[in-house]
C-alpha cells in the first residue's frame, strides 16, 4: 500500500461505520444470524469480474475489521491493475461477520475503483504532454475525500476540496459582485497569501482581465481547442491554464496538446461506472 495516497483512518471507519448502520438497522443481519452458526469460521476471496484499476482496500478491510475479521491479506495493492478473475484480496475469519461486511465492502470497492479506472483512462490518453488530470467537487456527498483518494490511485491529481481551501471565481460570483477584477481584488484582500485564486472565464475576451487581475489560475470553460492555444500563447506561462468541459477519453488528448497544464474532469468522480468486485467462499 502507497501511504502517500492514503486517506486517514478516522475518515475511513467513520464512513464505514455510516454505511453499515445503514445496512443492519436495528435489527442486524438477519438472514446471516439465522442461517450461520455464530462460531463457524470460513475463508473467502475478493476477486476482480473485469479488470481495472483497484481502490478502496482499506475500506474493505475496515467494514470487516468492524464485523470481527481479522485476517485480510491484500493480494492486489491499490492503484495496481487486476485482470478479470485475479484475487484483489484474501479473508479468513467468522463466517457471519464476512458476510455481514461483504456489501458494504463490495459497495466501497467496486465504487472507488470505477473511480480509479476511469482516471487511469484519462491519464494513459494524455501520456507523453504536460497536462495533468484533475478531478472536481462533483462528488458524492460525504465521500468526496475517498472518491479523491481513487482519483490519486488511478494516477491524477486533485483539484480543490471544497470551498475552503483555493478561492474560485465562477460566472455568478462576477455577477453578483459586478466585475471580474474586483472579484479577484475582494478574494486578494481576504483570503491571505498562501490560498491560491482561480477564475473561470468562458471566452478570450475575458482573459486579459483575469491576467491583469492577478488571477493564479485561469480556467478555460467549454472552450475549443483552438482557443485553448490562444490562450495558452497569450498567458506565456503567467498563470496556470485549466480546461474544463466536454473532457472525455476521445477528447482529452486534443486539449492536452493544447498546451494548457491542467484538464478537469467530474465525470471520472460523479459517473464512472463502478467495478464488477465479487466475494467467493472457498
Amino acid at each position: 500500500m502507497n501511504t502517500r495516497l492514503h486517506p486517514p483512518q478516522h475518515l475511513l471507519e467513520a464512513a464505514v461505520r455510516c454505511a453499515l448502520a445503514e445496512d443492519l438497522g436495528d435489527a442486524g443481519d438477519i438472514t446471516t444470524n439465522a442461517c450461520i452458526p455464530h462460531d463457524a469460521i470460513t475463508k473467502a476471496s475478493i476477486v476482480a469480474r473485469k479488470a481495472g484499476i483497484i481502490a478502496g482496500l482499506p475500506l474493505a478491510n475496515t467494514a470487516f475489521l468492524l464485523n470481527g475479521v481479522y485476517l485480510f491479506r491484500v493480494e492486489k495493492n491499490d492503484s495496481e491493475l487486476a485482470a478479470p478473475g485475479e484475487v484483489i484480496a484474501t479473508i479468513e475469519g467468522s463466517a457471519r461477520g464476512i458476510l455481514t461486511a461483504e456489501r458494504v465492502a463490495l459497495n466501497f470497492l467496486g465504487h472507488l475503483s470505477g473511480i480509479a479506472t476511469a482516471t487511469a483512462a484519462l491519464v494513459e490518453a494524455v501520456k507523453g504532454t504536460n497536462a495533468k488530470i484533475v478531478c472536481t467537487r462533483k462528488t458524492t456527498p460525504g465521500l468526496r475525500a475517498l472518491e479523491k483518494y481513487a482519483v490519486r490511485c488511478g494516477g491524477g491529481h486533485n483539484h480543490r476540496f471544497g470551498l475552503y481551501d483555493a478561492a474560485m471565481i465562477k460566472d455568478n460570483h462576477i455577477a453578483a459582485v459586478g466585475g471580474l477584477k474586483k472579484a479577484i481584488d475582494a478574494c486578494r484582500a481576504a483570503v491571505g497569501h498562501t490560498v491560491k485564486i482561480e477564475v473561470e472565464i468562458d471566452g478570450l475576451d475575458q482573459l486579459d482581465a483575469a491576467l491583469s487581475g492577478g488571477a493564479d489560475i485561469i480556467m478555460l470553460d467549454n472552450m475549443t481547442t483552438e482557443d485553448m492555444k490562444k490562450a495558452v500563447a497569450q498567458v506565456k506561462g503567467r498563470a496556470i491554464l485549466e480546461a474544463s468541459g466536454n473532457v472525455t477519453v476521445e477528447t482529452v488528448r486534443a486539449i492536452a496538446e493544447s498546451g494548457v497544464g491542467v484538464i478537469s474532469s467530474g465525470w471520472i468522480t460523479h459517473s464512472a461506472p463502478s467495478l464488477d468486485v465479487g466475494l467467493d467462499f472457498d
